[in-house]
């Protein structure tokens, strides 16, 4: 991975927190130098003190990449950190769900080159995927750059228009979430039935994990892989007649939850 324009003018961290130390345990690890980064943070872990990055130190002119990565609630305080960075080629990339470009243009100034992205914790094991969206100001080199940053992480993808990002949150920015929640419902109900819980929660944390391999490797679509896996009149077809209920199966809970999660996501924009 190329850095050489990161290495040359810098990249500032607003937030190292667990998404932005993996993120940095990811860059540094496809070849970004520590003493490129700056990172500003009340509170960063030992972890994060022990790469030799620059902390809470004087920051640069005109970085190259600000990324921030502070919650929602923690902008209005952090974002004037910022000010006296007027280059208009520093390229700030939001990764702060419910913040909307808008809000940082507002904060930043309207000329900035701006981009919200949404990453998600697999990103901490290098397996996120990740949905960016720039301002008007952005052009393809800038976006060029931030897909490369977070390509270190996982998959990226492009959106459109920034009002899509509210379906991403749902889709894949929570949705770690979803999996973790079904992960225990397995266990739960796997000891229920009588296995040991360590052994339940085995069996469903590494099924679930293989399943999700087998479904991003195999040429087949999930509809065909559930289908293969079906016998007809077996134990398998008769837990999807209830997972595959059109009132009461998995379908219409996950759509609702993903609704609940992309209505909390507008009034956060708003």
């Amino acid at each position: 991975m190329n850095f050489d324009t990161i290495s040359e003018r810098g990249l500032v961290m607003l937030g190292c927190g667990r998404m932005g130390s993996a993120m940095l345990q990811g860059w540094l690890g496809s070849g970004l130098s520590a003493q490129a980064v700056w990172v500003v943070d009340p509170n960063p872990s030992d972890w994060v003190r022990d790469q030799g990055v620059h902390i809470n130190a004087d920051l640069p002119d005109a970085p190259a990449v600000v990324l921030i990565a502070v919650k929602p609630q923690m902008m209005g305080e952090a974002l004037p950190t910022l000010a006296g960075m007027t280059s208009p080629d520093t390229v700030f990339v939001s990764v702060a769900a419910g913040t909307p470009i808008s809000a940082y243009e507002t904060a930043l100034g309207a000329d900035r080159v701006i981009v919200r992205t949404m990453p998600n914790t697999p990103a901490a094991v290098g397996r996120g995927v990740t949905a960016i969206i720039g301002n008007e100001n952005t052009g393809a080199p800038d976006l060029d750059l931030v897909e490369q940053l977070m390509s270190a992480v996982g998959e990226v993808v492009r959106l459109d228009n920034e009002d899509q990002m509210h379906a991403v949150i749902a889709t894949s920015g929570s949705a770690p979430a979803y999996v973790f929640n079904l992960i225990e419902a397995i266990a739960t109900v796997g000891a229920e039935m009588g296995l040991a819980p360590d052994l339940a929660l085995k069996l469903a944390t590494g099924t679930v994990a293989g399943a999700g391999h087998l479904a991003q490797t195999a040429n087949e679509g999930p509809d065909q892989l559930r289908i293969n896996v079906t016998s007809p009149g077996g134990t398998t077809a008769e837990a999807l007649k209830v997972l595959m209920d059109d009132q009461k199966g998995l379908t219409p809970l996950i759509r609702a939850a993903m609704q609940a999660c992309a209505a909390r996501s507008r009034e956060m924009a708003e």
